[in-house]
């Protein structure tokens, strides 16, 4: 046989495809070419699995007079990364006829080291999930990524260590011990690595809030004097969540894999990503020449903690609009567009000035705000009036009393406060139950809130009068009417009164934020 034909896979953005590898060998002088539209990473494949080859016991093409054409097909898609190196060594074995084995529904994944062992790639979750909807039954993929593929149920999954593995197991040659993964098993605990509630003192309004926000998926800034504890509650923010659910799970692990972001173990929790205010916009975002998911799309379904909120550059903090308001990031690049998945909590912390100490006596040093006018204007403006306009909840956080601060903490825990939010969307969950776009009370339009949170009569005009005094913008109308529905659920109320109505509207902006 001098032609020979597998399969493997990559994903371009988000978006997985499956990629034929095909090898036509021939006589004639020595060559050896790649085409299809590999990157570097691609092209040095030849080197890889030639060594590859040798190491394992078979004779390294390099060493043949032979013409040897790879072929990554559909080519008109740019391929990227070292993951078609096992697919790339199989099918060449099976043109040069030194193994054989049937092809037919099987998916190769996998870098090649030169000793023959199989190295990690990013993106097998989505990989293998299209792997399965393309009919595909049986997928090799590299023994470090198979905890995270066999989260997939209905397709085989074979943990390989090395190229020889495979080939044993494929030509079935001597009896192999590689038997399908079994089945990942997701066991749920409860976060015990977050700053627990408890342990912050004071501040109960701001954990309020802070729960407030966790049982509707709202957005919330805290600002305040530095060092009255914002951090410190937004640490103990991502404690209050519920775990994700398996699609979530499914999804959220999926973009971490395409990342490279995704660690040791797999995304079960809410993410909690706190880029540096210094991050720059497409890492934020998402882009590059190929476009990437940014911090952003990497908090999807979780929080995105903005500390230091005005101190990020002006363009930064203008981007977030359209995933704070659309729930996802379109971005434009000259070698391709695409749509990321952007549905976060914005958590932002933020000083009341430069110096910190406008507004507000500083009774650890009592030291006035040294801002002038012209700074704390500029200052100001960082924020503009659309992004104001998205957050829903607004908290002062003023500094702690000293005596507060000794002993131990008595307060709440977050567990405590993580059940109520847990109760909360249990009836959001049940509210939502047709409506399949939906799954916080964030989430909702102004006409979903017509038809799922309706207001009576006494107490829509009393939203109505309080919009007309603060001269609430039509954004700022909806989100209260959220807030107090979300209150209500906290309540286990079906109908929203005049009470979580005012109750929502304290947590809109002071007029000096605007």
């Amino acid at each position: 046989m001098t032609f020979a034909k597998t399969h493997s896979a990559q994903t371009t953005m988000l978006d997985p495809h499956t990629v034929d590898v095909e090898v036509d060998i021939s006589d004639g002088l020595h060559s050896f070419s790649i085409v299809g539209l590999p990157d570097k990473a691609v092209e040095e494949s030849r080197d890889r699995f030639a060594a590859a080859l040798k190491n394992s016991g078979f004779t390294s093409p390099k060493s043949i007079n032979k013409k040897i054409v790879v072929s990554l097909a559909p080519a008109e898609i740019k391929k990227e990364g070292p993951s078609f190196d096992l697919a790339i060594a199989l099918t060449y074995l099976l043109g040069s006829g030194d193994i054989s084995f049937r092809t037919e529904n099987k998916l190769f994944l996998g870098e090649l080291s030169l000793d023959g062992s199989i190295r990690p790639i990013r993106g097998v979750l989505p990989l293998v999930l299209h792997a399965k909807e393309a009919g595909f039954s049986q997928v090799f993929v590299p023994a470090h990524n198979a905890r995270e593929a066999a989260l997939v149920k209905g397709i085989a999954i074979y943990a390989v260590e090395t190229l020889r593995d495979v080939i044993e197991h494929l030509s079935q040659e001597i009896h192999t011990s590689l038997e399908p993964h079994p089945h990942t098993v997701i066991e749920h605990s409860n976060p015990t690595h977050y700053i627990d509630f408890k342990d912050v003192r004071g501040q109960e309004t701001a954990k309020r809030g802070l729960e407030i926000a966790a049982a509707g998926g709202h957005n919330a800034s805290m600002y305040g004097a530095p060092g009255s504890g914002k951090t410190m509650l937004a640490r103990g923010f991502a404690g209050l969540l519920p775990q994700l659910t398996f699609d979530e799970m499914l999804e959220v692990t999926g973009i971490h894999s395409v990342a490279g972001a995704l660690k040791d173990d797999l995304v079960t929790h809410p993410p909690f990503r706190a880029p540096h205010h210094t991050a720059s916009h497409v890492s934020l975002v998402g882009g590059g020449t190929v476009p990437r998911p940014g911090e952003i799309t990497l908090a999807h379904r979780g929080v995105l903690f903005l500390d230091e909120f005005p101190e990020f550059d002006r363009r930064v903090i203008e981007a977030l609009r359209q995933p704070l308001e659309d729930r996802i990031v379109s971005v434009s690049r000259a070698k391709g567009s695409t749509t990321f998945p952007a549905n976060v909590m914005l958590l932002a912390a933020m000083n009341p000035c430069p110096c910190g100490n406008f507004g507000t006596e500083n009774t650890r040093t009592n030291t006035p705000c040294s801002c002038s006018p012209q700074k704390l204007e500029r200052y100001r403006q960082k924020l503009s009036g659309p992004i104001i306009d998205r957050i829903d909840i607004w908290l002062d956080v003023q500094p702690v009393e000293h005596e507060k601060l000794k002993g131990e903490g008595t307060g709440e825990t977050s567990a405590a406060i993580r059940d109520r939010v847990l109760t909360a969307r249990g009836l959001q969950h049940e509210r939502f139950k047709d409506h399949d776009y939906l799954h916080t009370n964030s989430d909702m339009s102004a006409k979903d809130l017509r038809t799922l949170a309706p207001l009576e009569d006494a107490v829509e005009q009393t939203l109505q009068d309080a919009a007309k005094k603060l001269n609430l913008s039509a954004r700022s109308y909806h989100k209260v009417h959220k807030l107090a529905r979300t209150i209500a659920d906290l309540e286990e109320n079906e109908a929203i009164s005049e009470t979580h109505v005012l109750e929502a509207l304290q947590y809109r902006p002071r007029q000096t934020l605007t």
